[in-house]
C-alpha cells in the first residue's frame, strides 16, 4: 500500500509509519515540527520530510490510505485536499483496528497506569519469547518501535488511550478497537478541554467497557469505586474479572511481594504499582503466561519510560523524575516514594503544565496531591497561561487549590533552578513531576551533584 502520514511526528504516528515501512508499505508524510526523538528515527528510516508544512501536493489518487494525525487541524491543507479526492482517511487507531480485526485485541485503558501495565505485559511476554503485536504511546527500554503490526500474530496489545482519535474523529481511541480481553485500571477527570464534565468523561469508560466484543472479558481494579460502578452496572454479556492490590512489604528500601513461593524483590514500587502488576498478571493468564512465569519474568521489570525514573543515588539522596501530572497520577507517584522512603524528607515539585492543570476550575482537583511531601513546590509560568488562552492564576489561588498553606511556588525558571540547586539533599528524596521541562532545568546538572 502507499500510505501518506498528516503529522507523521507524533509519538504514535511516527511509530505507526515505521511499523508500516518495516511491514513493506511505501510511507511518506508531513508536518510544522517534529522534536527528538520522533525526528531522528524518522530520519534513520528516510521518512522525515524534506521540509516543514504542509503540502497538497503530496496527496493525490496514487495514495491507498491518508492517516490523520491529532496534531493537524480542520483546515489542514492536506486533509482539504484528500476530502476533495475522496480517498480514505483514517485516524491511527482506526488504521490500527483494520489492521488487526482477525487478532484477540487486548486493550488496556485507565485514566492511569495503562503505560505501566502495558509496558509490564509486554516485558513479561518479551522475557518468554512470546511474538505479539502491540501499540504504545509511550518509547520502552528494550523495543525499537513502540507499534508492531504482522501478519501472523495472534495477539495485539494496545494501549487504550481515552483522548480523541482526530480532528474529523472526535471518538476517543479505545471506542475503536472493539476488545477481546481489555483491562480497566482507573478513572479519575483528565483532558478537561475535551470532556468538560467528570460524568461526560465516565461515560467515555462506560461505552469503552460494552464495547468489547461479546464472550470477551474486563479485568478491572476492584480499589477503584468509579470503576467497580461502570464494570458491574454493564449489561455487556462478558466476563468480569476482578484484581487488587498484592500482598507486599518493604525491606531497607527493597519492596518485596508475596508469592506461592515467597516473598520476591522487585523493581518496581509503590501500590499503583503493585496494582498494576495485579492487573498485567491476569492478562497475561489470559494470553496464555501461568502465574509462575509470570512472576519470574516481572522481577526484572525495572518500569515504564518517564514513570518514577531515577536519575540519581548515593548513600543518603535519592532524585526521581516522573511523567505525573494528572491530579490522581502526582498522588499516587507521591504516595510510592513517600512509602518507599519512610526515613527520608521528602521534597516533591509539581510544574503545571498541560491545559488542565492551569485551568482555574480544574486545579481545584488538586486538593491534598501534595500532603505527602515535607517539602512541596508548584512551578508554571505565567506564559504558559497566555499561550493557552487561560486567565491568570494567583498564589493564593493555587495554594487554595492544593491545600497546603506552606506550598512553595515559583513562576520564573531560574528562581526554580535555583531553589533546587540550593537544597540540601541530606537524607532526602527528591521527586520532579511534569510533563514539561521545567523550564529548562539542568537534569544533567542535577544528576551530577547527587552522585
Amino acid at each position: 500500500m502507499k500510505i501518506h502520514f498528516i503529522a507523521i511526528g507524533g509519538s504514535a504516528m511516527h511509530n505507526l509509519a515505521l511499523a508500516l515501512q518495516q511491514k513493506g508499505h511505501h510511507i511518506t508524510g508531513s508536518d510544522d515540527v517534529i522534536y527528538e526523538p520522533s525526528k531522528s528515527r524518522l530520519e534513520a528510516a528516510g521518512l522525515a520530510p524534506e521540509s516543514f508544512g504542509w503540502f497538497p501536493e503530496k496527496i493525490d489518487h496514487s495514495l491507498d490510505a491518508v492517516i490523520l494525525g491529532m496534531h493537524a487541524k480542520l483546515d489542514n491543507p492536506e486533509l482539504l485536499r484528500a476530502q476533495e479526492l475522496g480517498l480514505e482517511i483514517y485516524s491511527y487507531p482506526e488504521f490500527i483496528y483494520q489492521q488487526s480485526k482477525y487478532k484477540t485485541r487486548v486493550v488496556i485503558g485507565g485514566s492511569h497506569g495503562k503505560t505501566t501495565i502495558t509496558a509490564m505485559i509486554l516485558h513479561v511476554l518479551d522475557y518468554h519469547d512470546k511474538e505479539v503485536d502491540y501499540m504504545v504511546g509511550a518509547q520502552l527500554d528494550g523495543f525499537d518501535t513502540m507499534v508492531k503490526l504482522t501478519d501472523e500474530n495472534d495477539f495485539i496489545v494496545l494501549e487504550g488511550d481515552e483522548y480523541l482519535s482526530s480532528p474529523i474523529d472526535r471518538r476517543p481511541k479505545f471506542h475503536l478497537y472493539k476488545p477481546n480481553i481489555a483491562l480497566l485500571s482507573g478513572i479519575a477527570w483528565d483532558h478537561i478541554n475535551v470532556f468538560e464534565t467528570y460524568q461526560d468523561y465516565v461515560e467515555q469508560f462506560k461505552i469503552y467497557v460494552d464495547s468489547i466484543v461479546e464472550g470477551g472479558s474486563i479485568t478491572y481494579n476492584m480499589e477503584d469505586p468509579e470503576v467497580v460502578k461502570v464494570v458491574e452496572e454493564s449489561e455487556n454479556q462478558i466476563r468480569k474479572i476482578p484484581y487488587y492490590t498484592p500482598e507486599h512489604y518493604i525491606n531497607d528500601g527493597v519492596t518485596y511481594l508475596e508469592t506461592p513461593e515467597g516473598a520476591m524483590p522487585i523493581e518496581v514500587f509503590g501500590k499503583h504499582n503493585l496494582s498494576n502488576l495485579a492487573g498485567a498478571k491476569w492478562i497475561c493468564q489470559h494470553m496464555g503466561v501461568d502465574q509462575d512465569d509470570f512472576y519470574q519474568a516481572i522481577a526484572s521489570f525495572k518500569g515504564a519510560s518517564k514513570r518514577l525514573d531515577k536519575l540519581a543515588q548515593n548513600n543518603n539522596t535519592v532524585v526521581y523524575k516522573d511523567f505525573a501530572h494528572a491530579p490522581s497520577k502526582v498522588k499516587a507517584t507521591l504516595g510510592a516514594v513517600k512509602e518507599q522512603y519512610s526515613n527520608k524528607t521528602i521534597v516533591a515539585c509539581l510544574e503545571l503544565h498541560t491545559y488542565s492543570s492551569l485551568n482555574a476550575t480544574f486545579i481545584k482537583e488538586y486538593k491534598d496531591s501534595l500532603n505527602a511531601a515535607d517539602t512541596a513546590v508548584v512551578y508554571y509560568t505565567p506564559e504558559a497561561l497566555k499561550i493557552k488562552k487561560l486567565e491568570s492564576l494567583s498564589i493564593e489561588q493555587i495554594k487554595e487549590a492544593f491545600g497546603r498553606e506552606d506550598l512553595i511556588i515559583y513562576t520564573d525558571p531560574q528562581d526554580f533552578s535555583d531553589f533546587i540547586f540550593d537544597l540540601g539533599l541530606d537524607n532526602t528524596a527528591l521527586l520532579l513531576m511534569s510533563s514539561g521541562a521545567y523550564g529548562g532545568l539542568d537534569i544533567e546538572k542535577l544528576k551530577e551533584r547527587v552522585k
